[in-house]
């Protein structure tokens, strides 16, 4: 998916709570988000695009993209 604009991971990565966040720039280039509710990881890349795994269904992953679309909007990070 693509989000359509970049991202700032240090930002979204303070703002989303540390505690459901991996966020190590100089091993890996995205930050893994891991969501509860549906409970799938998605990685976000500063070019604004990303991926989601985990999802058992397709309705899984709209509401992921929905989830972190609101979180980031809510935060003025998108």
């Amino acid at each position: 998916a693509d989000l359509g604009s970049e991202l700032n991971l240090n930002a979204i990565a303070i703002g989303l709570g540390l505690e459901n966040i991996e966020y190590e720039p100089e091993q890996f280039p995205g930050l893994v988000y891991r969501i509860k509710e549906p409970k799938v990881v998605v990685l976000l890349f500063g070019s604004g695009k990303l991926v989601i795994t985990g999802g058992k269904k397709t309705e899984d992953i709209e509401a992921a993209v929905k989830k972190i679309s609101k979180e980031l909007k809510g935060l003025g990070l998108l």
